[in-house]
């Protein structure tokens, strides 16, 4: 295991980095659309669009990963993440709208990346702990982002918050050239990507990786209509202030970060698809209690549902990872991990705007009760699952 920390914690602070530029339009949507003359629901479309392109982005990075190697793939990222901040400063409705394109470009390639690295490094028994301690990066950047920016808004508005992000970014990617080398040595022997069609049918072709696959797609709509709405629900619906808000949804990400790394662990002890099947039933119990939330509501109470639920519906990424990355066949970790990143951003694309919808033309209440029943099908769909043999 030792020669797997440099790799973790190479790809986790680049996990940190790229999660904390998705989450900062979300962050500062309320100001942002007051000065562009825009909905703060759209925050919906916006996300769509980054994921929507790092959906597609996702699919065709297995073979960039193999030829350039996943750090230099990951730097590219980053820099494509600095480039989307900075044009998001130009206070132009077009410029955001291109800003968000280059985040969603950013945000593709970093799942398969860190899929090829760690996959060759760490013992398979291990990989849920590994993977989940990865995808902390997620929770870390996010609560980041609901710290830093609102803090920034305030002393330099947000274009100066996009600003600073962006040269955070450039630094980062500059930061991990030295480590380059000696990571892309085993991710440059690799072998040839099998390619896009072929990893997409062992997918949906495999019972396993089918139900993962597409369970996945529901459990981001829950996961990024939290997190994306969430500043813009407390601040909207139950009257609290940017900055409190951002401060429960920092504080339910840090919650989650030790919430994935005892999936993960508990992932590396028992079937990993049984526990991702009774995580989504604490989902919909999350998701259920935050859509009940009123105006009325004691903070103590919004507190508590609101830490609850996210702390639930940020723990399920790095499990469904790691076994998809332990049942990839040798040496298609980055490959399989393309398809799943795939479909897990499609949820992304599919949901917040689906979201959006629903409480702009019946309630925020609906909208989340809607999300419940998709996690419930999926939860019972897995834990079915859970029960079959997994095929050799």
């Amino acid at each position: 295991m030792k020669r797997a920390i440099v790799p973790v914690a190479t790809m986790l602070a680049i996990q940190v980095m790229i999660s904390l530029s998705v989450l900062s339009l979300s962050v500062m949507m309320p100001a942002v659309a007051k000065d562009l003359a825009i909905d703060p629901k759209l925050v919906g479309v916006f996300t769509a669009i980054i994921y929507g392109i790092a959906a597609v982005i996702a699919l065709v990075a297995a073979g960039p990963i193999l030829r350039l190697g996943a750090v230099r793939v990951c730097q590219a990222a980053l820099v494509m993440a600095a480039i989307g901040l900075a044009l998001n400063a130009l206070s132009l409705v077009a410029a955001t709208v291109i800003a968000v394109m280059f985040i969603g470009a950013a945000q593709g390639p970093i799942n398969p990346s860190s899929a090829h690295i760690l996959a060759q490094r760490v013992p398979r028994e291990w990989f849920g702990t590994v993977f989940s301690l990865k995808q902390t990066g997620v929770p870390i950047g996010f609560a980041l982002a609901g710290v830093i920016f609102p803090q920034l808004l305030d002393w330099i508005g947000w274009r100066g918050a996009s600003l600073v992000a962006a040269a955070a970014m450039v630094v980062s990617a500059l930061a991990i050239e030295p480590l380059r080398p000696r990571l892309d040595v085993i991710a440059l022997a690799g072998n040839q990507s099998p390619g896009i069609w072929r990893s997409i049918r062992f997918v949906m072709t495999h019972d396993q990786l089918r139900v993962l696959g597409l369970s996945a797609f529901v459990y981001v709509i829950a996961q990024h209509t939290f997190t994306f709405y969430l500043v813009t629900y407390l601040y909207q619906h139950c009257g609290l202030s940017i900055a409190r808000a951002g401060a429960l949804l920092a504080a339910s990400q840090l919650v989650g970060t030790g919430v994935r790394l005892l999936s993960g662990g508990m992932g590396d002890r028992i079937p990993r698809m049984q526990l991702l099947g009774w995580t989504g039933i604490g989902m919909t119990v999350g998701c259920i209690a935050t859509g009940l939330l009123q105006p009325d509501t004691p903070f103590w109470l919004i507190a508590l549902v609101v830490i609850g639920y996210g702390s639930v519906v940020i723990s399920w990424n790095g499990t469904s990872q790691a076994e998809f990355a332990h049942l990839s066949p040798p040496g298609e970790a980055a490959a399989i991990a393309a398809v799943q990143t795939a479909l897990a951003f499609s949820g992304a694309v599919f949901g917040p705007p689906t979201f959006a919808l629903i409480a702009s033309l019946l309630s925020y209440r609906l909208a989340f009760f809607a999300v419940a029943a998709c996690i419930l099908l999926a939860a019972i769909w897995q834990l079915v699952a859970a029960r079959r043999p997994v095929p050799v």
